[in-house]
């Protein structure tokens, strides 16, 4: 059986529901994440019990399948066309558009394709613009901790989520994965989105970013150490949030008489990667290193965000005053939820947390703490276990 089979079995991951329901309503659906994440494992599943046809693009002979492609796809207007690596043919979009569009004359008007791209929307800006109204976007991140069980929790935080790294042998066999996936990406992947960058270089600022994890963006000063000028800083940070590899988490603006931050805070999204660019392999290392608590909370918040519904926006608060909250859940309906993330088993609030719930106003003040046990901290704030936390976020209903 292939290893991706067998990660298939071990791992049910939240987003099938969805991405089933989707697939069931919109003619297309853009399946989105980082390469090596199980895009391709779980649009299998989801076609698993219906007609469908699959194609690689990074196959020549998948590719040769299409060099016409309006005559091969209309040729399978009655399956699923499952299309992996479609950033590989953008081409294919206005054909796409054509087929959704004939196939909803004859009555046929969701579950015609299913496309699988290693980068953000902003990538497949194409696909917006010429498929605009006839496709949905999904984001499958790496594994998270409801998706490996609470009692692999310490393993998930060291190793990170993409699945071949969390099921590794050992953690050196683990690190040694995630070293080849951060080369392969320098040196393979990252060159077909944009200008060729060196390698070397890219791999200095992704660094930077780790040992920076959690911190204010700061493009200039983040220039001014890797020796290039503001501009193109700019670009890389674009580009590795672009693949869904960074996250910058944007400050939460509101007109409340407070001088408020204004720079985005950025997080390398999978925390076995900082590690991996950090040479952290054991959790011996990890918890002796200075970058230990920023890992902690990047961890926490990914996780966070990947466990919530779509429509729930994540920031964070911080004034010039010291008011701060490391996430903050903005509901639809208008409801905020201010969550402090605290690496102790015995955590405490501290001033600026509640100065900055007396400014919101939030309707749930919540400290993430690794123990597994919720309890009251006084003045209505609860410290809740990540996974008790990820569970309610999953389940609870808009």
């Amino acid at each position: 059986m292939e290893l991706n089979s067998i990660i298939a079995i071990m791992f049910s991951r939240h987003l099938l529901v969805r991405l089933t329901d989707e697939l069931q309503h919109s003619p297309a659906v853009a399946l989105l994440g980082p390469r090596q994440v199980g895009k391709t494992t779980l649009a299998l599943e989801a076609a698993r019990s219906i007609r469908s046809i699959y194609l690689d693009l990074e196959s020549e002979r998948d590719r040769a399948k299409l060099a016409q492609p309006e005559l091969y796809l209309a040729d399978h207007l009655d399956k699923l066309v499952i299309l992996d690596e479609v950033h590989r043919a953008p081409g294919l979009f206005p054909v796409l558009r054509g087929l959704i569009d004939q196939a909803r004359r004859s009555g046929k008007r969701a579950g015609q394709y299913l496309l699988l791209g290693s980068a953000s929307l902003d990538l497949l800006q194409q696909s917006g613009e010429t498929l605009a109204g006839r496709i949905a976007y999904l984001e499958l991140g790496p594994l998270n901790i409801l998706e490996t069980g609470p009692d692999r929790g310490d393993a998930l935080w060291l190793r990170g989520g993409f699945p071949e790294s969390f099921t590794a042998p050992n953690d050196s066999r683990s690190l040694r994965w995630r070293q080849n996936f951060i080369r392969a990406y320098l040196e393979r992947d990252i060159p077909q989105f944009g200008p060729r960058i060196a390698a070397e270089t890219l791999r200095r600022f992704w660094t930077m970013l780790a040992h920076h994890q959690g911190g204010l963006l700061n493009v200039a000063q983040l220039a001014g150490n890797l020796g290039v000028d503001a501009k193109t800083a700019q670009r890389y940070i674009d580009l590795l949030c672009a693949l869904l590899l960074v996250r910058r988490l944007p400050p939460w603006h509101a007109n409340i008489g407070k001088r408020l931050v204004k720079s985005p805070k950025v997080y390398v999204r999978d925390s076995g990667l900082v590690h991996a660019l950090l040479d952290i392999e054991s959790r011996e290392t990890l918890l002796s290193h200075p970058v230990v608590g920023a890992s902690w909370e990047g961890f926490v918040v990914d996780n966070l965000l990947s466990c919530a519904p779509a429509s729930v926006q994540g920031y964070f608060y911080r004034t010039s005053g010291g008011a701060e909250v490391d996430l903050l859940l903005a509901w639809p309906g208008g409801e905020l939820w201010a969550i402090e993330v605290k690496r102790s088993l015995s955590p405490k609030v501290e001033r600026g947390f509640h100065a900055a719930c007396e400014d919101l106003s939030p309707a749930r003040k919540l400290v993430v703490y690794p123990g597994s046990e919720s309890f009251p901290l006084g003045n209505d704030v609860h410290a809740v276990p990540l996974q008790a936390l990820c569970r309610e976020l999953a389940t609870k209903t808009l």
